[in-house]
């Protein structure tokens, strides 16, 4: 349940070469009218449209990219909807969108702290009491949002993929997250470090439905969703399917002879994921999430300098309440990335929306320690300054 941090860096020369499965499907592309054009300050058309060729690849068989902001915009997708068909990719197709739900979480908490029903101060053992052991010191809600709570990694079904792909019709219910984790004791005293770990968000889950009543995603939907108008997302629940148009994902995986092949792993029950994973969305809605945060017309000012807070005195602390701070090109962003198996998303933006991207990418290693290929070239060609 431990998430793994990514790196920029290119999949390993064997991955691309353990593919002894023959040709795949012709790639597809596809770009708006708005791709054609580039402002002096604005998206570099050419280099995105270079990032996605050749799709599909080893690396992966779709991508869809969003890149707006003040200075201009593109949209293009890439690839194909399955591999067996070999159909163009939808640019509009659902995905999962993993730990870019983790977004939405925070900014759900921190619209109820502005109605005054959370206080970020407070220890989450006064609105869950006899969640933690007594083994732990207070931990603010605050706490668990910046990722500096202590509190460690929950189990889940193993850590490998072939154990987990055994187990994708399987429920595994957050509260039996939590339990395993609290059983292990605290990992270091609250705010002494901070460790990017799903499970402070799927206790901010049970924080949400404690004190309104009601269910995390009605209350995500209520508070953060339709405000953005992200009408395509939604929570799945134990459900393994994506509803609606969507692009099938897959998982490269070795083969006793060092061949290798693609397992389709589109239908996939992810309940224990949840408030720090569980959403299905489309670039679109992660676009208008980020536009509408920003802009201040989901969380209000007080409470949304908290996305934009990493705390004090702490060696190596870059994690905000939902967001990452970093700086490229001289310039300082505010991302979220998510990986489900078969799925890699990220949203990305500067404070003041001068660029924003977002993507999906089908990554046939979502979960690996190197940074996908496909979509490091994405990042570095949205990203790029102008001449």
């Amino acid at each position: 349940m431990r998430p793994r941090h990514r790196t920029t860096a290119v999949l390993t020369a064997s991955l691309v070469l353990a593919l002894a499965a023959g040709p795949l499907a012709a790639p597809a592309f596809a770009a708006s009218p708005a791709a054609t054009a580039r402002a002096s300050s604005g998206p570099d058309a050419e280099a995105l449209r270079a990032a996605l060729a050749g799709l599909p690849d080893a690396d992966a068989t779709a991508a869809l990219v969003r890149v707006g902001g003040t200075d201009g915009a593109w949209r293009g997708s890439a690839g194909v909807h399955d591999l067996a068909g070999g159909a163009a990719a939808d640019p509009d197709a659902r995905f999962r969108a993993g730990s870019t739900t983790k977004v939405v979480t925070a900014a759900t908490v921190l619209r109820l702290v502005a109605q005054g029903k959370v206080d970020l101060d407070m220890p989450v053992q006064h609105y869950l009491p006899g969640l933690l052991t007594k083994a732990f010191e207070p931990v603010s809600v605050r706490q668990l949002l910046n990722h500096t709570s202590g509190i460690q990694a929950g189990n889940g079904f193993g850590d490998a993929f072939e154990d987990q792909y055994a187990h994708r019709f399987d429920t595994l219910t957050p509260r039996q997250v939590v339990a395993s984790a609290v059983a292990k004791g605290p990992e270091f005293g609250p705010g002494q470090q901070q460790d990017y770990l799903n499970i402070n968000y799927t206790i901010l889950g049970l924080l949400i439905e404690k004190v309104t009543g009601h269910s995390y995603a009605s209350e995500a939907t209520r508070l953060v969703l339709r405000p953005a108008g992200m009408r395509d997302t939604y929570f799945p629940g134990t459900d393994p399917r994506i509803r609606g148009p969507h692009n099938h994902g897959y998982q490269l995986v070795r083969q006793a002879d060092g061949s290798a092949r693609f397992v389709d792993v589109t239908d996939w029950n992810q309940a224990d994921r949840w408030a720090a994973g569980d959403m299905i969305s489309t670039t679109a809605d992660l676009e208008r999430l980020i536009t509408s945060l920003f802009r201040g017309r989901i969380v209000p000012g007080p409470q949304l300098r908290e996305m934009f807070t990493v705390p004090a005195g702490i060696e190596g602390a870059s994690y905000s309440a939902g967001l990452q701070r970093f700086e490229y090109g001289g310039k300082v962003y505010w991302l979220k990335s998510g990986a489900r198996y078969g799925y890699s998303a990220v949203v990305v933006a500067t404070r003041d929306l001068s660029r924003t991207l977002v993507y999906s990418v089908n990554s046939t290693d979502a979960k690996g320690e190197s940074m996908n290929a496909v979509a490091e070239r994405i990042a570095l060609a949205a990203l790029k300054q102008p001449a």
